[in-house]
């Protein structure tokens, strides 16, 4: 059985302590991702010495993760960079050359992202049937109207019906369903076809909502998400060279891998087996054993601490709040993060020896005809590949070979994830055939995917507003503690970071590196005569 001890490597407390001595205070930051990594880099390039990384799992990056497959690198997680004009991520990509091989091709305009906007997207029906390009440019400006109806109840204050349920998904498909009925130009069959459409826009909203139905996400809080100018842009070399760039000035020692963490024990709350270690510890300064906070790892390791920057995901907060922290959070912050909402979307990468399909096509979208009058997008276990919205083909091949990359989200994603690659592939395949019409399309001789919802580091992709939740919400999660106006003891002992806590960039890589310089940020104003 493992003896737990108690890291102390440091002396008196600065804040706590009725003397202001002059030395560093400890920082511990919780997770290595894009949130975690800028926090310390900005701490340790403002003069901070004792900075500490706490990572679970055996890589840096959390949710970037690029994988090398011979040539080509295929992004597991992150993928895009969200607009130009003052976003830090594309700076740092600009700044160290990695956009320097983006091509026209792979800048992205509009609001769905796509790997290439060259090219047609071919929307096919579960008969076989390609949607005439005409009919699809039609209904998708009919959507895009629509979807621009849902931004204005926030950045108007436009009041929201009771028969909207304050839903994105409710509104949009209520709205696109009565104007395709009531159009006197349309055939019953192309309505039919329109009002089957509606479905398979919303699963690809769903996939970059990262939420499992736009039935989910609030319509009144919908359009506080601020979309940076600019075009989007992806980094042929690997989103995983942004990690590294921000890791590169920090101190390999300073980063503890495979290191989870079992409880984080805050306003000089210590429990019974930190007081036993302690009183059997003779090495341990008399300080340490009262420091605010102690980091308790799962190796048993007690690390003390002034501060810890806690970078975890929403769904690890959502699954672990309880016993994460101790004592346990206030019930405000409680409310927030169950009040928030984080699901799964996940990748499928399909590698083919020749293409099936045209030079032209650049993605294949899935729509069933037999859910043009459908209310919900939730499917029966067995029939988890529904929820496909897509299938972007991947651009240049010169770069990635004949590569598709799927799209899934929400509960049938995790479906998906307890299958293996063999089904998967196969489900897949049939699926490309049964919509193409092509019953010769060969199994693919190569698959990959992400597996973000199983993951126990990480529960879920990324954050959104669920329906019943607002930005305040988002500013409650982000708070520190403990809460300066009901707490005489040391202030921002327990700090918040990462994508779920940023109000206006919640789900992207900018709004985590973002969260974490600010949280840097209000350290170094705490300790600028200190640092000085």
């Amino acid at each position: 059985m493992q003896s737990c001890e108690i890291s102390a490597d440091s002396t008196d407390d600065p804040l706590s302590s009725g003397l202001r001595r002059k030395r560093q205070p400890r920082i511990v930051v919780i997770g290595a991702g894009l949130a975690g990594l800028s926090a310390a880099k900005a701490l340790l390039e403002s003069g901070f010495t004792d900075v500490t990384i706490l990572e679970a799992t055996d890589r840096i990056g959390g949710r970037v993760q690029s994988v090398k497959l011979g040539h080509a690198t295929f992004e597991l997680g992150a993928t895009w960079i969200h607009g130009s004009h003052g976003n830090p991520v594309y700076h740092l990509a600009e700044d160290n050359g990695l956009l320097e091989e983006t091509t026209d091709g792979e800048r992205s305009v509009g609001r769905i992202s796509l790997y290439s906007k060259n090219g047609v997207a071919y929307h096919l029906t579960n008969n076989g049937q390609r949607i005439p390009k005409d009919v699809v440019e039609e209904f998708s400006d009919l959507y895009n109207e629509v979807y621009n109806l849902t931004q204005e109840f926030f950045q108007r204050g436009k009041p929201v019906n009771a028969e909207s349920q304050n839903s994105v998904g409710v509104f949009t498909r209520d709205v696109v369903r009565k104007r395709v009925k009531a159009d006197p130009d349309d055939t019953e069959a192309i309505k039919r076809l329109k009002l089957a459409m509606i479905q398979q826009y919303l699963k690809v909203e769903s996939c970059e909502s990262s939420s499992h139905s736009m039935d989910e996400v609030s319509l009144s809080e919908f359009g506080e998400w601020t979309e940076i100018p600019g075009a989007h842009h992806i980094i042929p070399c690997g989103f995983m060279k942004i990690v590294e760039i921000l890791a590169r000035s920090i101190p390999e020692s300073v980063i503890q891998l495979r290191k989870p963490v079992k409880c984080i024990h805050w306003n000089q709350s210590v429990s019974k087996e930190i007081e036993r270690v302690a009183d059997h510890n003779s090495d341990l300064p008399e300080e340490d054993k009262g420091s605010d906070v102690f980091v308790e790892c799962e190796d048993c390791e007690f690390i003390p601490a002034d501060h810890v920057i806690v970078t975890v995901s929403l769904g690890v907060l959502k699954k672990r709040h309880e016993s994460l922290f101790h004592p346990r959070l206030p019930e405000e912050k409680v409310m927030a993060i169950e009040k928030l909402g984080i699901n799964t979307t996940d990748k499928i990468f399909l590698e083919f020896e020749e293409p099936f399909w045209s030079s032209e096509c650049n993605s294949i979208q899935f729509v069933w005809e037999d859910e043009a009058e459908s209310e919900s997008l939730t499917y029966p276990e067995e029939l988890w590949y529904k929820k496909i919205c897509s299938f972007d083909v991947l651009y240049p091949p010169e770069r990635y070979g004949h590569v598709l990359s799927g799209w899934i989200c929400g509960e049938e994603a995790l479906i998906m994830e307890k299958c293996d690659d063999e089904t998967v592939a196969e489900t897949c395949t049939e699926m490309l055939r049964k919509f193409t019409g092509n019953p010769n399309i060969p199994k693919p001789r190569r698959i990959l995917r992400s597996s973000w919802g199983s993951n126990p580091n990480f529960r879920g992709s990324y954050s959104y507003t669920q329906v019943g939740s607002s930005g305040a919400d988002v500013e409650k999660l982000a708070k520190p503690l403990p809460y300066a106006e009901s707490s005489k003891t040391a202030p921002m002992q327990v700090m918040f970071s990462g994508e779920a806590t940023h109000r206006k960039y919640y789900s992207t890589t900018h709004g985590a590196v973002l969260s974490g310089q600010r949280e840097a940020a209000h350290l170094i104003e705490m300790y600028q005569d200190l640092l000085q």
